[in-house]
């Protein structure tokens, strides 16, 4: 034993180069160090690594492995070799950390990018799966999913017939396991020495875990990779992707061919898969992405039938009829400039309103409010059940690390307090004096950005009207305010938007970085705020303009009301919805469109960036070392970095998109269906981005999307209001159907258009404001309002009629907005969070793993007490010597036996 004492302690202090133990791995002899760590550069290996090239013709093995070892490279840290010298000394001290905690180190210096690789032993994987609590399968499970029922048999079939599912022979079902919290105590639950026991999304969460909390420096806050990044220590430290693209044999490869294909669309994602490659987070986010657009199919199809019904009924429409046929002289739409115009002029925008304005709008209304509470309510269930299905039932964040940007900007404080949790000293920002100003002084900025989007939207009001009053150059000039004045507005618009968020994306980051956030989700949280708020000024204040305002404040010909000099714009004898639609569309479609390029032009520009900055560098080196383009890790240093606020904005752009699918479906009721088209294109484009130009992201576990629940949940509710107040004034619904009820005898609309355009006496114009040369010689010319005619007494007056619609406006608002509402309300109250099925499952499982807990922890003390018996019998017949049989006992510990001897006896 005392050889065997002495080797090990041997092994612990032995240089790399001078022996080689004799323990094996994989049936390999590996170099041991302190706590079985291996630590060597690529010289010790047997000289200049260009070597390496003979252990190409083994194929896969030395694309991500370590050098003449089976060791799998986890985990990679970069380092330029001309650093300050101080880095250097944090290198060498952060590594040292690394090992001991347990890591396998191997450097390679062949280049001017040097690569530090790790390998994370299955002991290091049992430690810290144990202290991140990871939900790992158990052994001897028979455990089965309830069987489907009929209904769902049936439509898995028909799925299959329609070659929508996946195929199984490449995606192969996963078996259903039954998980508990991982420990080293319970060998009887997991089956450890199983090869596939941690995959490596284990092995990377692992490995970054431990690269997160090790120290490079003497202070306790002198810890963690991303501050020894951000101070240039290293250039990058990243886990590796499953070989190369083209590779056959790689998960990667199956992954970008059979899910990030175009040509895959219409199948359905491997979520299972993604989840085992990319980690849980970016994984829930692929499945929300994919739950959203499938529940746009239904929304989708009622949106289609309802511009077919406007599309069969146009022919009994009376009032696009009646502005094709009657002989209506309209006032002019500007001052001295304009002349009068026929209303006829307008027939085919009045034709092509109805299809938006038309009783099926208030179905689709509906229809879109409670379809936008039960899209939500079964999301909820089903990522309740996704979450159970990855092992994240009752998961929750432990306490979060101070943010690398955030101890680095307070490194010369010199107060510090002791955290209560992590039992850390981390340094103190003073609320009063530091904090609190920098909070004000960055929301006033937000702020004010907001109101900058808002003088946009007012400044594109003005050219609008400017716009109308240089018509008169055009010989066609019913066209061009119908019609190319919308469209130019809506392209201006839409630049200013793109122009405004590039600007605003920069400064919100660094307006979040003046508040001094500690922790990586309060910056986000506080980032997400100001962003979105942003965001929806910027995109939606234009659109609730054309809603809520456009035409409601005009005046009237001898009295308009003006801005800047300009009239205001009159929406047509029609209605403003047409004129929504418009600016909806080439805002929502537009902005959709450009996204989607730009999501693939900007990582592929920053994968060729990085690739000519390496090649540059080598070029211009003095050594005539040559960059290997044979590995994994350095295919994958010349990707970009994935970073948090990536998928940031990918949610935020989908939750734009479902801002415009609820909030002003009325206007466009083909929203849905442009969404669905750009969410299948969306998901096989991101696929493919993460996929080809993004490195492989650390797997971080969480159980939703988090903080975007509550923001859809939040625009549900507003979207209610919004298309009640569309419907209200925006449309003309409500003043035909008081028409109906109140005016017309026959209860029909035949004699709207007449009812709803006022009379003005041309007589009347103001001087100047009158057509200089006019084409029709009128006395009476008409205008969309409800007042009263030039020989009523109380001419140009509101008449009683208007307030009766106004009251019933704002009736309708009330009415739908309640009614709406409970209902909403109930669909929520009968939808469960959790289904009873699941919640079944869930307490089976627990009260089965206990039952196996239970019954083996019996099992273990039965034998501990028969022991004790043995050890008393032999103490008793011997009275000198016994022996230790916790080893025969079966404890997980491994310890040695040992011999005891009386001391009374020696």
């Amino acid at each position: 034993m005392g050889d065997a004492t002495d080797e090990d302690d041997y092994f612990d202090t032995v240089s790399v180069n001078s022996t080689r133990s004799k323990r094996k791995l994989n049936n390999n002899d590996y170099i041991a160090l302190s706590r079985n760590t291996l630590y060597y550069s690529v010289p010790d290996l047997g000289g200049n690594n260009m070597e390496m090239t003979e252990l190409q013709d083994s194929g896969h093995k030395s694309w991500r492995y370590f050098s003449n070892s089976e060791l799998v490279v986890d985990f990679v840290l970069a380092y330029d070799e001309q650093g300050k010298q101080e880095h250097v000394q944090r290198r060498k001290t952060f590594e040292a950390s690394l090992q001991q905690t347990g890591l396998i180190l191997e450097r390679e210096v062949n280049q001017r990018i040097h690569f530090v690789k790790l390998h994370v032993p299955r002991e290091v994987l049992c430690q810290y799966a144990e202290i991140l609590k990871l939900r790992m399968p158990i052994k001897d499970n028979d455990e089965q999913l309830p069987k489907e029922n009929i209904v769902t048999n049936t439509v898995q079939k028909c799925l299959e017939k329609c070659r929508v599912t996946l195929d199984r022979k490449k995606f192969p079902p996963q078996k259903y396991q039954l998980t508990a919290e991982f420990s080293k105590d319970k060998p009887y639950l997991f089956d450890v020495d199983s090869p596939d026991f941690f995959s490596d999304s284990v092995k990377i969460t692992v490995a970054s875990y431990i690269l997160e909390r090790e120290k490079f420096g003497p202070e306790d806050q002198d810890r963690g990779i991303k501050q020894l990044i951000a101070d240039g220590t290293y250039k990058a430290a990243y886990p590796l992707h499953d070989g190369k693209i083209d590779d056959a044999g790689s998960k990667r490869h199956l992954l970008f061919h059979e899910w990030a294909s175009i040509s895959m669309c219409i199948k359905f994602q491997p979520i299972d898969d993604i989840k085992d490659y990319f980690g849980v987070k970016l994984a829930l986010y692929f499945t929300w992405l994919g739950f959203y657009t499938h529940m746009l199919i239904p929304a989708s199809i009622v949106g289609i039938l309802c511009l077919l019904y406007g599309a069969f009924t146009l022919h009994s429409d009376t009032l696009s009829q009646d502005i094709c046929s009657l002989d209506v002289t309209m006032c002019p739409l500007c001052d001295k400039y304009c002349d009068y115009w026929k209303l006829s002029g307008s027939c085919t925008y009045s034709k092509i309103q109805h299809l938006i304005d038309n009783p099926a709008t208030i179905f689709f209304a509906v229809f879109m409010s409670i379809w936008a509470a039960i899209y939500l309510e079964f999301w909820k269930r089903y990522s309740a059940e996704i979450a159970h299905r990855w092992g994240l039932t009752g998961f929750d964040l432990q306490a979060e690390p101070p943010r690398p940007e955030f101890l680095l900007r307070l490194s010369n404080a010199k107060k510090k307090k002791l955290n209560v949790i992590t039992q850390l000293q981390e340094p103190v920002v003073p609320f009063w004096r530091v904090k609190l100003p920098s909070i004000i002084l960055s929301f006033t900025v937000a702020f004010f950005w907001a109101l900058i989007a808002l003088t946009i939207v007012i400044g594109i009001v003005i050219y609008r009207m400017s716009l109308l009053t240089s018509d008169a150059l055009y010989k066609d000039r019913t066209s061009v305010r119908i019609y190319v004045v919308p469209v130019t507005a809506g392209l201006l618009n839409l630049v200013c938007i793109v122009i405004l968020n590039m600007i605003y994306d920069r400064l919100a980051v660094w307006l979040t970085e003046m508040e001094l956030q500690r922790t990586q989700t309060e910056f986000d949280d506080s980032l997400a705020l100001k962003i979105y708020i942003f965001q929806f000024v910027n995109y939606y204040s234009s659109i609730f303009y054309i809603a809520f305002f456009k035409g409601k404040f005009v005046g009237y010909p001898s009295k308009y009301n003006k801005v800047f000099g300009y009239r205001q714009e009159e929406c047509s004898p029609g209605g403003c919805l047409m004129e929504l639609t418009i600016q909806l569309a080439i805002i929502m479609v537009g902005n959709q469109a450009m996204n989607s390029v730009m999501e693939m032009l900007i990582p592929f520009c920053f994968k060729m960036y990085n690739t000519f900055i390496v090649s540059k560098r080598i070029e211009e080196a003095d050594t005539e070392e040559e960059l290997i383009g044979c590995n994994q890790w350095t295919a994958d240093y010349n990707l970009s970095d994935l970073q948090s606020r990536s998928l940031f904005a990918e949610y935020l752009e989908m939750v734009l998109q479902y801002g415009f699918v609820t909030l002003f479906v009325t206007a466009f009721p083909l929203a849905p269906l442009f969404a669905l088209i750009n969410n299948v294109l969306e998901m096989r484009l991101d696929a493919k981005k993460f996929m080809k130009y993004f490195r492989r992201p650390v797997p971080q576990r969480v159980k939703n999307i988090g903080v975007w629940y509550q923001v859809l949940t939040v625009i549900g509710r507003i979207a209610i209001v919004s298309n009640a107040m569309i419907i209200a004034f925006s449309s003309n619904f409500i003043p035909r159907l008081v028409y109906m009820l109140k005016v017309n005898s026959d209860h029909t609309d035949q004699g709207f258009l007449e009812f709803s355009l006022a009379y003005f006496n041309t007589s009347d114009f103001k001087p100047g404001t009158a057509p200089e040369s006019p084409t029709y010689d009128t006395q009476v010319c008409r205008y969309a309002e409800f007042r009263n005619p030039p020989d009523d007494p109380h001419k140009y007056k509101r008449p009683l009629i208007y307030w009766h619609i106004l009251a019933v406006r704002l009736a309708f608002i009330v009415v739908y907005q309640n009614l709406v509402s409970f209902i909403v309300t109930v669909v929520e109250w009968t939808i469960p969070d959790i289904s009873r099925k699941l919640n079944d499952r869930i307490k089976r499982e627990a009260y089965k793993v206990n039952e196996i807990i239970i019954k083996n922890e019996s099992e273990r003390t039965k034998k501990r007490s028969n022991t004790v018996r043995k050890r008393d019998s032999l103490l008793s017949e011997v009275g000198s010597v016994y022996h230790d049989a916790i080893s025969e006992a079966g404890d997980v510990k491994n310890h040695r036996s040992t011999m005891y001897y009386d001391t009374g006896d020696s």
